[in-house]
């Protein structure tokens, strides 16, 4: 197993360096102007999995909507997903806003500075626990995230590959080892800081690195062969059918239910085709499966193409008429019948956004 002996021989000097390095460098993020815990909560949340200039677009009018943990706890689920819409990883919102209940409730409305109550919450694991810990109330935990990860990798030539979940605990020593345990908030947020800003995945600054003088891959020419990684599956894509329903000049759209994927999201009826079944004849098959009507389709609107972590979708989308039926709801757990101007009201998928403006000029048209 890897060690990093020949950085703990001079740990203070390896803190101080890149500690001294990120006071001076480290990028001026809302998030890092405040000692706020909920404040901090909800950056961290936000960052997960999320690049920072996107989590720009929405942390500050997150905050503006729910802006003490008490205003998240009273808040209606559907208000939270439609401020967290086209963030993506939707559970995260919704496990925020239960945490955000929970603290309200058990904790006096304070988020908990106890690191085992903090971790009892829903979607606390150990990444948010640490960081929020740390910066928040001082306390000594390493944060293991990608950039860590990768920064500890090249650190030390480590072959354990960093997507693989049998690394992270080998990860985690190593990172609590080196961890200035006198100012654990920051040290964590200089490391994420080097990983995001010098010690990227493609064309590292090691020019620029505050700790090139303890980083084994740099002195051996090796930075490119680091970290290592198991190679990923072939991610596969499904091919989909969406419904547009129309009748007395509304449009049918359906919630999901709370648990998983997309989860408390509005969109349009449809689902995957199968194989040998037309696009056309998938739409009003899934139509009268999930939402029990008839319908006919009048015309195609446009071809979808989105990405998910784990998969692609192509999606074909179509105008369809209302023939008959009563909705009676099968999957899906509500329903509304809404006008165009009404669609932003509902928080949807990301996919469903990129053809609400088709839908617009479809119904302009046709008056």
């Amino acid at each position: 197993m890897d060690t990093l002996t020949h950085i703990l021989k001079s740990v203070k000097q390896f803190q101080t360096e890149l500690t001294n390095w990120y006071r001076q460098h480290h990028r001026r993020l809302p998030w890092r102007e405040t000692a706020n815990p909920y404040q901090i909560w909800v950056s961290e949340v936000m960052l997960q999995q999320t690049q920072v200039k996107t989590v720009l677009r929405y942390y500050d009018p997150f905050l503006a909507a729910f802006p003490h943990i008490s205003h998240l706890a009273g808040a209606d689920a559907q208000a939270v997903l439609k401020a967290w819409e086209g963030l993506g990883y939707y559970a995260r919102a919704r496990n925020l806003h239960r945490a955000a209940q929970i603290v309200c409730d058990q904790h006096d409305g304070s988020v908990p500075s106890d690191p085992d109550d903090f971790q009892k919450l829903p979607g606390v694991g150990d990444y948010i626990a640490a960081a929020v810990q740390s910066i928040a109330f001082n306390r000594p935990l390493a944060v293991v995230d990608g950039n860590v990860k990768r920064v500890l990798a090249r650190l030390n030539q480590i072959s354990a590959p960093v997507n693989h979940s049998s690394s992270y605990q080998h990860f985690k020593a190593i990172a609590t080892q080196l961890l200035d345990q006198a100012q654990p908030g920051q040290f964590n947020q200089a490391m994420m800081e080097l990983g995001a800003t010098v010690c990227r995945p493609k064309k590292p600054e090691c020019g620029n690195c505050p700790v090139q003088m303890f980083c084994k891959s740099f002195q051996k020419n090796t930075i490119n062969e680091y970290p290592r990684r198991t190679p990923s599956k072939p991610i596969p894509e499904y091919h989909i059918a969406v419904g547009v329903v129309s009748h007395n000049n509304r449009l049918l759209i359906t919630r999901r239910s709370n648990d998983g994927l997309l989860g408390g999201l509005w969109e349009f009826p449809g689902g995957k085709i199968r194989r040998q079944e037309t696009a056309e004849a998938a739409c009003i098959r899934e139509i009268w499966e999930e939402v029990n009507l008839r319908v006919e389709i009048r015309s195609y609107i446009t071809r979808i193409k989105h990405a998910y972590t784990h998969f692609k979708i192509v999606m074909d989308v179509f105008h369809c008429l209302y023939i008959s039926g009563k909705v009676k709801l099968n999957g899906p757990v509500a329903y509304q019948w809404i006008t165009t101007d009404e669609i932003s009201k509902y928080p949807f998928p990301k996919a469903n956004h990129k053809f609400f403006g088709r839908i617009r000029e479809l119904f302009e048209e046709r008056g």
